[in-house]
């Protein structure tokens, strides 16, 4: 058993790229030492600055704006200047701005300095999944991403546990440790890492800067995209509440404890850990569209049963079925992105299509919030399973649209396609 295990992990690595296992190691140093700090920020905001959480989700709006202009930045300068340096200069900055976080001594300084740190934080973002989609085939795309996601749940189930021990001696220790682990990257990321940007064609015209941040237009003009986008952000203002009011609702209405939502985000995270590259591998050979519609039917039946079940019972069955779906949708969705954009284009594809995630997670908490604390908290998650229903139906317009598009260029003769 050892030794089919073993071989079946020899397999595996050989069928990719070196440069992709290296991506896939910095991934999980970087994202280890982001999950020792993320779950206690709101602790340490509160606490240090004696505000509320009113206050703590306004912070988290701001740096989420923030984090879009970041972005938009950083993938024109991905498409620019290539993949590698922006990475180093968003880990290098990342971990400045995050003992400055850590020394801070207002809250409103620590609000200005969150929205400057939201844009060194998300300007890298970019060129990280472009680097992925430069590395491997199309076909292995999904696969990789499915990869990736292990990568990072297996930090967020290690991280918190250090974070903890860490936050007991110190909060300010959470922060230089952060700031370490991105330096670290850094320095791993520049020994090891190649830049992976494809190499113009010679015949290609050379682009200004300011041409470079004019094709953005062609991504907004790009329908089938901004479709998908559509599509995707309706899918995410259903998944963002797992994050955000599930544990608040599931202790205002069933008094169930925080160690017990704790133990379904574990749930969660260990399911991606152990099943997520099996399901990605199963699921590759379906069209794409197809999968991002049932992951999304799989969160709509998952977020609505939070709105009549009442048994811890049937919150871990919810959690597991909505899993299922994260774990369908999320590396399909990436792959998509890759699909759509040219090559000389990721990196702003890639950042218009953290919009679509941005939004939900910057508005959504806010309109769900109105809802929980209004007489019928319960609808919450039947509006959640309404929006993820709409979604659901637009990626099933996307397939049929993708699919006569297919057909129209099958029937076209050889010569008419050249």
């Amino acid at each position: 058993m050892f030794k089919d295990t073993k071989q079946k992990i020899s397999t595996l690595y050989h069928e990719y790229p070196r440069t992709f296992w290296f991506v896939v190691l910095i991934t999980f140093i970087d994202r280890l030492g982001g999950a020792l700090l993320f779950p206690f920020f709101a602790l340490y905001i509160t606490s240090k600055f004696q505000v509320g959480m009113t206050d703590v989700g306004v912070l988290f709006a701001a740096f989420s704006l923030s984090g879009f202009a970041g972005s938009t930045i950083g993938g024109a300068l991905t498409d620019r200047f290539g993949r590698k340096g922006i990475i180093i200069f968003g880990l290098i900055a990342s971990s400045l701005s995050t003992v400055a976080m850590g020394l801070i001594g207002s809250f409103q300084a620590f609000f200005f300095l969150a929205l400057f740190v939201g844009i060194l934080t998300d300007v890298a973002g970019p060129a990280h999944d472009a680097m992925v989609a430069d590395i491997l085939p199309e076909e292995k795309r999904a696969d990789g991403y499915g990869i990736l996601r292990v990568a990072f749940n297996l930090s967020v189930t290690i991280g918190p546990a250090i974070g903890g021990i860490l936050a007991a001696y110190s909060y300010l220790s959470l922060f230089l440790t952060d700031a370490v682990v991105s330096l670290l990257t850094a320095a791993l990321v520049f020994i090891f890492l190649p830049e992976t940007m494809p190499e113009a064609h010679p015949n290609a015209p050379k682009v200004s800067m300011v041409g470079t941040f004019a094709g953005y237009g062609k991504v907004l003009k790009d329908a089938a995209f901004m479709l998908f986008l559509g599509a995707v952000m309706l899918q995410v203002f259903t998944y963002m509440n797992l994050n955000t009011t599930l544990g608040v609702y599931l202790r205002n209405e069933h008094g169930t404890p925080e160690s017990a939502y704790g133990i379904l985000l574990s749930i969660n995270a260990a399911m991606v850990v152990f099943m997520q590259f099996p399901i990605t591998r199963r699921i590759t050979k379906y069209p794409p569209m197809l999968m991002m519609a049932l992951g999304t039917f799989l969160y709509v039946i998952g977020f609505s049963m939070y709105g009549f079940v009442s048994t811890y019972a049937l919150f871990v069955a919810a959690m597991v079925i909505l899993t299922v779906g994260e774990m369908v949708v999320s590396p399909v969705a990436q792959a998509l992105v890759a699909s759509f954009a040219p090559e000389e284009m990721r990196g702003r594809y890639m950042a218009v299509s953290g919009f679509s995630w941005g939004i939900p997670f910057a508005v959504g908490p806010y309109l769900a919030g109105l809802i929980i604390d209004g007489p019928k908290p319960y609808l919450l998650w039947y509006a959640a399973g309404f929006v993820g229903i709409l979604s659901t139906l637009g990626f099933l317009a996307l397939h049929r649209v993708r699919e006569k598009e297919k057909k129209t260029l099958d029937a076209m003769p050889e010569a008419a396609v050249l």
